[in-house]
């Protein structure tokens, strides 16, 4: 099994454990493909739970870039959703994890075809 794998099968039981969801793998794959080195990196592959600047860029290069939503307080909302779902207890999130609760949420599984 490679890295690669690895971090999905985390991501899988963070998405199982912490946020009662039974994940599509396919998808959950797609989205860590997606995010390229990213989730290699120690930093760049969680999301700080309770920084405005992370929500910002979530919203700006995830939400509107990549799955080609329309700014409004909706994006908010389910930023804080998502977090809300994975707990806000935990500082530090996996970005795989909360992008894929945000694909999920808006139904835009073809934005990773």
């Amino acid at each position: 099994m490679g890295r690669r794998d690895e971090l999905i099968d985390r991501y899988a039981q963070e998405l199982s454990e912490r946020c009662g969801v039974t994940p599509d793998r396919d998808l959950l794959t797609r989205v860590v493909v997606g995010l390229g080195p990213a989730v290699y990196n120690r930093d760049a592959s969680v999301v700080a739970g309770d920084d405005p600047r992370e929500f910002a860029y979530i919203k700006t290069h995830f939400l509107i870039d990549k799955l080609g939503l329309t700014d409004g307080p909706e994006l908010d909302a389910a930023i804080d959703k998502a977090i809300d779902q994975y707990g806000r207890e935990s500082r530090h999130k996996y970005r795989a994890v909360i992008y894929y609760l945000l694909t999920r949420h808006f139904g835009r599984d073809a934005a990773y075809p």
